[in-house]
């Protein structure tokens, strides 16, 4: 169970840091291409960034991305939830604490 809940955490890390910072390059390239060529070039593409593709009635073509930024942000929360989860962060916890009690009582004698 451990190991299966690691390799799902780095598969999730990982498509955020594709979708943080890969290439829109393929999906671009699709605005250029005649309607023919696209069909057989779908597979080879990736479009793993692309949330959406829309060919309006009055012709065109519309490309959605996911939020990068949003991407971005989810990749700092694991980041970040990691090191909470670090002994460090429970000693730094724990003398935060002790200073904070401290100085409540300190305080409350002084007066």
């Amino acid at each position: 169970m451990s190991r299966r809940k690691k390799i799902s955490e780095k598969e999730v890390c990982d498509g955020l840091r594709r979708l943080a910072f890969g290439e829109i390059t393929d999906a671009v390239s699709l605005l250029f291409e005649p309607e023919e060529e696209i069909i057989e070039k779908l597979p080879k593409l990736d479009l793993f960034n692309v949330s959406e593709i829309k060919r309006p009635r009055g012709g065109g073509m519309e490309i959605k991305f996911f939020d990068r930024l949003k991407a971005i942000d989810k990749i700092r929360e694991m980041v970040n939830e990691k090191s909470d989860n670090s002994p460090t962060s429970f000693y730094e916890a724990l003398e935060k604490s002790t200073q904070a009690t401290k100085k409540h009582y300190m305080g409350e004698l002084d007066e």
